[in-house]
Formats: C-alpha cells, structure tokens, sequence
C-alpha cells in the first residue's frame, strides 16, 4: 500500500511539472507597435535623416539650464550645484514632461515602439536633423489585458483605431496590421514627402 502511494505520489508530481512548461509560454513577449518607412509612392525606403522620436507624458516638469561663456550649455531635469561652483549660471523652465523612445536613427527602415497602457491614444513626435519644423503622429488605439497560460504572465496588447499625422517630413500614414501583440507583423505604414532623401 505504501509503494503505491508513493508511485502516485511520483506520477502526480511528473505531470504537475510537465503542465507548467515554460516551453509553452512565447519566447519573443515584447508588445510594440511596428513602423515601416515608405516614399510617397510606397516603396519601401530607408529614410535619409537622422529621426528622433519622443512621447508626452502627463504634467510637466522643471529644467534646469547651465550656461558658461565660452563653454558648452547643459541642459538637465536637476540641479547641478557643481556646475554653478563652475561658475555656470542657471536658468530654471517648466517644461513638458517628453521621454525618448528612438534616439538618433540613422538610414532607419522601421523602428518599434511601445504604447502606453492604459490611454487610448499615444503622441509620438518625431525631431529631424536637418529639418527645423517636427512631426506628430497621434496613435488611437484600445489596449487590453491578454494571457496565453497563466504560468506565461499577462501581457497588454494593442489594437489600433486611427492614426494620423502632421506633414513637415510626413507624408501620409496607414494601419496595416491593426493587432499590436508580440508577433513583430508591421502595423503602421509611414510614407515620407520626399522633403528629406
């Protein structure tokens, strides 16, 4: 009776383990929204300028800039006691609370970019080096909870419902694939006027 209870006991064990797989859950678990660079007539393109890409964030914050004559200008989100030790003077503003998502790309194809959770839109600017006016692309979308297995996690997925943009390098855009998850499929399609080659 106890060799039985013991072999259950083994049996038992081996299938809970084998139920809680890892190898089941996704390997690639990152949620972002897929960009393609296209031109006008919708060639695939990889893109001439340098591209930086920023979000708003709700509020606003105070920056700090450190100014010296004849020295390079600081810009930084705190105070810098050396710096004024330094001899720099400083200048306080409220600015928007922006952050960086895609810094300084360079002869880009795509690029991919997270979503905000729980908003329903996302306002991406996009800086250009050799351009002095900017783009923004406004992102609607829904996002909800998804779960593959629950040993998995939860992850949020996206599903897009409008985008839009301004045009200073931005010619038009197009949802392609409105499903944000982790598959890597592309989602928006951003055409370029041509401004910058």
């Amino acid at each position: 009776m106890m060799k039985m209870k013991v072999c259950l006991s083994v049996a038992l064990l081996a299938a809970l383990l084998c139920a809680c797989n890892a190898s089941n859950c996704p390997l690639e678990t990152t949620v972002t929204c897929n960009y393609g660079f296209y031109d006008s007539d919708g060639t695939a393109v990889s893109y001439g300028d340098t591209i930086t890409v920023s979000t708003l964030l709700p509020g606003v914050k105070t920056q700090y800039t450190y100014r010296k004559l004849g020295s390079t200008t600081y810009v930084l989100d705190y105070q810098d006691s050396s710096l004024i030790n330094a001899g720099y003077t400083e200048s306080q503003a409220v600015v928007r609370r922006d952050t960086v998502l895609a810094n300084k790309l360079i002869g880009a194809t795509s690029m991919s970019l997270p979503m905000k959770y729980f908003s329903e839109s996302d306002t991406l600017i996009f800086s250009y080096a050799s351009l002095s006016s900017k783009d923004t692309l406004y992102v609607a979308h829904e996002s909800y909870s998804h779960v593959d297995l629950p040993e998995c996690g939860t992850h949020r997925f996206h599903t897009l419902k409008n985008v839009r943009a301004t045009e200073a390098a931005i010619d038009r855009v197009e949802i392609v694939d409105a499903s944000v998850n982790f598959d890597g499929n592309e989602n928006v399609k951003i055409y370029w006027n041509g401004t910058v080659e």
